[in-house]
């Protein structure tokens, strides 16, 4: 096809589209995947970072001469840009950056088709394609808005083109574009497009830029800096997608705490050199480093000139075994940049015993429990929780201490012979976090042949310093299972509307309290106008019949009182029964039930009758007497 043909199947309106500058997309962006793009005075990109026809590179290197200059190198090697402040992470449709008034822009690609660069506002200077052929040439609409790079032939391989753009002087935000592409024929034929044809319609890149007056660098911005407390020291970058997080881990006895830290400009740039300034309340040892690498501090102020980019603070304990809790702040030129609290625990100072339970004749330490502690702690599982009492080990300030094997080891105290033959930690806590029940160590008691009673307590040895540290004394019981058991409510008379408690009681066969390792058992409750409330009673999924008594063998049950049926104010007697196992016989709880209207009864008025008559004879007979006596 000839030059006239094509150029006569053209429409005038594409014509006219060329050389106003204006621009009609009818394709879709097409999203790829595309190495970060560095910011202005990072590391010059190469064009091949990013993907052929799909990427469009921005020279961060800053001209030192009179202005920018084009890509030289085949990768856009040599390529620098005039007044760019801030440069995006991006390289496909979605780039932003920000320039001074009349900067110019060196853009840069790699593509296999004809080119063309398009702009809202601004110009388009020198343009060229680096391993250019003969017939290969670049062309310009009338504004210069538009710079269109026709090569001679289809390119056999990926090919770098550039490009130079001014922007406008006046303030605001310009969109430049990359576009590629051909067109075919109404053959179908490939169409190699000239100067004088329309521009390709594939949006492949496109930059934001926004033009300001005067820069807002070499002055900290909190919103463009980075600060993160660590377990150990990091390179640290802001992220505007990422922000950075502190780390959730707990610091032991004998730990340090790094803060990594970034400062940058408002637009992501480094600050000039200053002096950082770090201070820890409470006593807490600093250091501040440019690296991440550095030793404990041995005061609570550190001092530093840095200009804030990947710095690090290490906080260490001024005592060893001492908890510490500080704020840390760190400044810039007098600016606080970063205030952390950070909590250092101590060593071990206390251990804390609770929801002890009674366990069974001739049972090991080891052996029962897990119904209990799942009771008590939400914590359910054989051979990890199995136990009748809980320790939660704590520093002198009270912040809980994850007692691993690493850290110590326990042992009984004292209490222990032919009662209770032995105490052990059955499970280890896993965490420092006080609201958790994994921060419960669970512990158990080994019984011998006869029910009875023992004062123990138990210790923790710290593996690093020897130093032993013993708990209250407890009492660990030991019983046989359930036998029989008796049922008692809190009142004896109940008004409609109010709480009734039942309390259990579970006897072993020779009449002590019972041991809290063995289920209760399926059971059955009949209690006039009383409506029970217990997820043990009501649920459907046998809780019931699995729980277990507390640590006296004992549970007790909730009731409301006449709400669901209106009712009968009298004297009424419920039936208690425990069949799985069997117990002994029903228990019948009595109780006096009232409506909380008049509940007089004939008797009661006979009997008011009564006494008002005596009454009044002992005033007639005084009277009878007074009258004598005159």
């Amino acid at each position: 096809m000839s030059k006239s043909t094509l150029s006569k199947r053209i429409s005038l309106t594409a014509i006219t589209a060329l050389f106003a500058g204006m621009l009609t997309v009818v394709s879709t962006p097409v999203a790829s995947a595309q190495t970060s793009h560095t910011n202005a005075g990072g590391t010059q990109m190469v064009s091949t970072n990013g993907v052929v026809d799909r990427s469009m590179m921005t020279a961060v290197t800053a001209a030192t001469g009179l202005t920018a200059s084009l890509a030289t190198g085949a990768a856009g090697t040599g390529a620098t840009s005039k007044g760019l402040l801030n440069k995006d992470s991006s390289s496909g449709t979605a780039q932003t950056a920000t320039v001074l008034a009349g900067a110019t822009l060196s853009f840069y690609a790699t593509v296999t088709t004809v080119t063309a660069f398009t702009a809202t506002g601004g110009t388009f200077g020198d343009t060229t394609i680096v391993e250019s052929a003969a017939g290969d040439t670049p062309t310009y609409n009338a504004g210069n808005t538009s710079a269109l790079i026709a090569f001679a032939g289809v390119p056999s391989a990926a090919t770098t083109v550039a490009t130079l753009w001014t922007a406008p002087t006046t303030t605001g935000t310009y969109t430049v574009s990359m576009l590629t592409g051909y067109y075919t024929n109404s053959s179908g034929v490939l169409t190699i497009p000239s100067q004088t044809t329309s521009l390709p319609t594939t949006l492949s890149a496109a930059i934001l830029v926004t033009v300001v007056p005067t820069s807002a660098g070499g002055s900290y911005s909190a919103a463009r800096s980075a600060c993160k407390v660590d377990t150990a020291g990091a390179a640290l970058a802001y992220s505007a997608s990422t922000p950075a997080a502190d780390t959730t881990a707990t610091f032991i006895d004998g730990d340090s705490v790094y803060i990594n830290y970034d400062l940058n400009d408002a637009y992501t740039q480094i600050l000039p050199t200053g002096s950082i300034t770090v201070t820890a309340t409470n006593g807490g040892l600093v250091n501040v480093a440019t690296g991440q690498s550095l030793v404990a501090g041995t005061t609570s102020t550190a001092i530093l000139s840095s200009d804030g980019d990947a710095d690090t603070v290490r906080i260490s304990q001024p005592t060893a075994g001492a908890p510490l809790t500080t704020t840390v702040t760190i400044s810039y030129n007098g600016t606080v940049v970063c205030t952390k609290t950070v909590t250092i625990r101590g060593e071990v100072a206390k251990l804390t015993i609770g929801n002890i339970g009674t366990q069974a004749l001739n049972a090991a330490s080891n052996a029962n429990g897990s119904q209990w502690m799942y009771q008590k702690t939400g914590i359910y599982g054989t051979s990890t929780t199995s136990g009748l009492f809980t320790v939660v080990a704590t520093d002198s300030a009270g912040n809980v201490v994850d007692t691993t094997t690493a850290l110590g080891s326990y042992a009984a105290a004292s209490g222990t012979g032919v009662q209770v033959p032995g105490i052990t930690i059955n499970a280890r806590s896993s965490t420092s976090n006080a609201s958790s029940p994994l921060a419960y160590n669970f512990g158990g008691w080994s019984c011998g042949s006869s029910a009875g009673q023992s004062t123990v307590s138990i210790r923790f040895t710290a593996t690093a310093t020897g130093k032993i540290v013993t708990s209250d004394p407890f009492t660990a019981r030991c019983a046989d299972t359930a036998s029989t058991y008796t049922v008692s409510l809190d009142k004896a008379a109940y008004s409609q509307g109010e709480v009734a408690k039942a309390t259990v009681r579970f006897l072993d066969s020779k009449g002590n309290k019972a041991n809290n390792t063995v289920a209760i058992g399926a059971n059955s409750w009949v209690l006039p106008y009383m409506t029970a409330v217990d997820s043990t009673i009501t649920a459907t999924t046998g809780a019931s019949a699995t729980s277990v008594t507390d640590g006296n063998g004992e549970v007790v049950y909730t009731f409301t009182v006449g709400t669901s049926t209106a009712a009968v104010a009298g004297t009424y007697t419920g039936v208690v029964s425990f069949t799985a196992p069997a117990l002994g016989v029903n228990a019948t709880p009595t109780y006096k039930l009232s409506t909380g209207g008049d509940t007089t009864t004939n008797a009661d008025v006979l009997k008011s009758i009564v006494a008002l008559i005596a009454s009044i004879n002992k005033q007639i007979q005084a009277l009878q007497k007074l009258i004598l006596r005159r």
